[in-house]
C-alpha cells in the first residue's frame, strides 16, 4: 500500500518487524526487489567487507570508496542486524545481495547466530534457505 505523505511502502508480510508490519522507504524497497532473486549472479562492481566494531558495521569497500554497508549489534554469540544500505550510485548492480551473503558467511565462520531486524536481511534469508541455520530461534 503506497502512504501518499512519505513515499514508503507498507510491507507487512517481509518487512521484518517483530508484528510483522512496518514500512518501508523507496531505497529499501529497491534493495528487498535486489535480494529476493535466488541466483548467484556477481555484483557489477568489485568490493571486499571490513568489519568495523567502533561503529558496529560490516562495510563494503570498492578501492577506497565505502558503497555500502550493514550495521549490528553483538550480544554474545549472536549478531543482530539492524540495516544494509547501498549508495545510489551502486544501487542495481547486485551489491546488497554480494554484501548480505559475505557478511552471513562470516558470521557462519565464526560459529555465531544471526537476529534479524532488517527487512532486506530477512528477504535475502527467506530467498536463500541455505542461511536458514543461522537464525537465533530464541
Amino acid at each position: 500500500m503506497t502512504d501518499d505523505t512519505s513515499g514508503s511502502f507498507e510491507y507487512p508480510d517481509e518487512a521484518g518487524y517483530p508484528d510483522g508490519t512496518g514500512t518501508l522507504s523507496e531505497t529499501q524497497q529497491v534493495l528487498v526487489d535486489e535480494v529476493k532473486t535466488t541466483g548467484e549472479a556477481q555484483p557489477g562492481i568489485d568490493f571486499f567487507v571490513v568489519e568495523n566494531p567502533e561503529t558496529k558495521t560490516y562495510d563494503a569497500v570498492s578501492g577506497d570508496t565505502l558503497v555500502g554497508g550493514i550495521t549490528y549489534e553483538r550480544q554474545g554469540d549472536v549478531i543482530t542486524l539492524i540495516a544494509t544500505s547501498v549508495f545510489p550510485e551502486f544501487r542495481g548492480q547486485g551489491v546488497a545481495t554480494a554484501l548480505i551473503r559475505r557478511v552471513l558467511d562470516t558470521i557462519r565462520s565464526e560459529g555465531l547466530l544471526v537476529k534479524v531486524q532488517c527487512p532486506i536481511v530477512k528477504t535475502f534469508i527467506d530467498a536463500h534457505d541455505e542461511y536458514a541455520t543461522l537464525l537465533d530461534r530464541s
